[in-house]
């Protein structure tokens, strides 16, 4: 079966992630390490790890993942801004290594005034560095396919397939889908033959051995908007019979699917969002 749940937030400390996750009947879940609008954070001290990955096996919540901070650009040419992405991608990867998350999920980031295939290649090197760095780590880095905004690389299959073939060990490398992505960046998820189009092409270019992860959102724009603006599930451009689909599809059972649709401070939301999409699981 599939694995929902979805993004929760860590306030108050990171084992109130995973209760949060469990009121929720959560199976997966996704959260930050940090802060995702600063370089620094505080380091993870002992009990908060223990305690983290104490929780994590007692509830049988798995897999976790963590997203990366948004500052973080290993697409960019400016030398600065490279050594402190680089850093910090160091950072997020130790982190969800103590922490014993399945991976990191990554932005590609923004090519800026670099060309497209510069842009390829100042990213698969980056996370050959990274890589290499951490040889005997098992923390993955999953890059996510982004919705096209601006300069933003990723927002094709073949952009992403381009960056892994630049990786010379791609053992600790996956992709993370995002729904309202997919959407956006113009693959026509909503009817039956775009569905099956689009995961044909992901297949081809990239393998669906590299998926990893799913981000469920529905879209508030139309296909083809470039545009990233996440909705509730039904609510949007994407509509039920697309996540039918997906959380029918056989092919994509285990893996985790967590939401990043809108919260409110109770998170009914997600109560909401859930209860939906697992009404949608044919028995």
């Amino acid at each position: 079966m599939p694995r929902i749940g979805a993004h929760m937030s860590v306030a108050g400390g990171l084992p109130l992630a995973i209760a949060r996750a469990r009121v929720h009947r959560c199976e997966a879940m996704q959260i930050f390490t940090k802060n995702a609008n600063q370089w620094r954070a505080r380091p993870l001290g002992p009990e908060d790890i223990a305690s983290f990955r104490r929780a994590a096996e007692e509830t049988g919540i798995h897999p976790i993942v963590s997203h990366a901070s948004y500052l973080i650009n290993i697409a960019t040419t400016n030398p600065v801004l490279r050594s402190q992405s680089l850093a910090a991608l160091l950072e997020e990867v130790d982190r969800a290594e103590a922490l014993g998350l399945l991976g990191v999920v990554l932005h590609p980031g923004a090519r800026m005034a670099a060309s497209e295939e510069d842009a390829v290649a100042l990213v698969a090197r980056a996370l050959t560095e990274v890589l290499r760095a951490r040889p005997k780590g098992k923390t993955m880095i999953l890059l996510e396919h982004t919705a096209g905004q601006g300069t933003a690389m990723g927002a094709t299959f073949e952009q992403i397939a381009a960056i892994l073939d630049g990786v010379r060990s791609r053992k600790r490398l996956g992709v993370c889908l995002d729904t309202c992505h997919l959407l956006a960046s113009g693959y026509d998820i909503c009817s039956e033959e775009g569905y099956r189009r689009t995961f044909d092409r992901f297949d081809a270019l990239i393998g669906f051995e590299r998926l990893n992860v799913f981000h469920l959102n529905d879209s508030k724009k139309p296909c083809q908007s470039r545009v990233d603006r996440h909705e509730h599930i039904g609510k949007g451009f994407i509509g039920v019979d697309a996540f039918r689909r997906l959380m029918n599809d056989k092919r994509f059972w285990g893996l985790p699917m967590c939401l990043e649709t809108p919260k409110g401070p109770d998170l009914k939301e997600d109560r909401e969002n859930l209860t939906l999409l697992r009404s949608l699981i044919k028995a």
